[in-house]
Formats: C-alpha cells, structure tokens, sequence
C-alpha cells in the first residue's frame, strides 16, 4: 500500500480463533502494536482451549480448498499471542476512524464486530459469512464452526444500527448491499439449513 509500519496504530480482532490471529504477536512483539480483542476471547486468542462444535454440512472440495489454503498460509504454525488490549462492547477506541466495538456474542464468547462509520463499513468478523468455507455457498449465511449457533443468529441484530452500507466478513467477498439486507439473507439462509 505504499505506507509505513508506525501508520498501524492497533489490530483489532473480531475474535480469538486462530485462522483469524494472522501475524498480530509480531506487531506486537517486534513493533509495540497493540492487539485488542474481546475480554470473553482474550485466552483463546493466547491459544486456549475452543469447544468442539457439532458436525456440520461440508462438501468435499470447498472444505479441502479452505484446508489446503490455511495450510499454505501457515495456519498450522499459528503464533497466538502473549499479550492483548481486553476490549468490551460499546467501547470506542482510540485508533483512527474511532472504531466503534459491537458485541456478537455466538460464533466464540468475545467476538465481536467492529464499525467504521467513516468509511460506511462493519467487519463482521465470523458473525456471519458471505462464503461458506465448508460448502462453498456463496452469499451472507451463518458462518460455520460456531460455538453457540442460536446466540449467533440472534446477535445479528446488533448490527442493524450500524446502517452500514459495507459488510466485510472474515470468510468471503465484501457485501455492499446494506446491513439489514445481510442480516435477512443470513436469518433466511439459517432457516432453510
């Protein structure tokens, strides 16, 4: 992008899963960025324990694709991290564009997601998906591994205030087609699994 390392002021995670870490201890180590996340996520973003979910739909290639390429990403070798920012629902940062913290409470305890009015966005984190990794169905849709599916459905409506005309989950294209349109095609696509 053309900018320098000391333009990151802070990584924020939508959660402590290890596919969503990404390199942020070695911000933090080498760089002195700091990481936030959710205060309910803290310990699982160090590498604690995640539940085991139930089975779940999958079909052969699209779950190999998304294996395959966690693996050539080093999502084997995740480096979780040794120290976070603990953050909580409501809060505002202070980092550029003041994103605001919304609870989302389902996918894992502490995800959540994160608005940007200033910029019309919202990042969802795995509150939902635009690309189910396991299926390879394309188009917003409860994401899958999630601890408490029910809790997730229903944390959705958190996002509507938002009005965001972006929607940009962890898994899948960008969605521009509005908040709530996200929220009813997720709710639709849920009642139909």
């Amino acid at each position: 992008m053309g900018r320098p390392l000391a333009d990151v002021k802070g990584v924020i995670l939508t959660h402590g899963d290890s596919d969503h870490i990404g390199f942020a201890e070695r911000l933090r180590r080498d760089h002195g960025v700091p990481v936030f996340v959710h205060e309910a996520d803290a310990a699982r973003a160090k590498g604690g324990p995640k539940p085991k979910n139930a089975s779940q739909k999958m079909r052969l290639g699209a779950t190999l694709g998304f294996f395959g390429h966690m693996i050539r990403k080093g999502g084997l070798r995740t480096t979780h991290l040794v120290e976070v920012e603990e953050i909580v629902s409501g809060q505002t940062l202070d980092l550029p564009s003041a994103p605001l913290i919304i609870g989302m409470p389902g996918h894992s305890p502490g995800s959540v997601a994160v608005s940007i009015p200033a910029v019309d966005a919202v990042f969802v984190g795995d509150a939902l998906t635009t690309r189910s990794v396991l299926t390879g169905r394309i188009g917003p849709q409860p994401a899958p591994f999630t601890d408490e599916p029910a809790e997730a459905l229903a944390s959705l409506d958190a996002l509507l205030p938002t009005g965001a005309k972006w929607v940009l989950p962890g898994h899948g294209a960008p969605w521009s087609g509005g908040v709530a349109a996200a929220v009813i095609a997720v709710q639709r696509a849920a009642q139909a699994a």
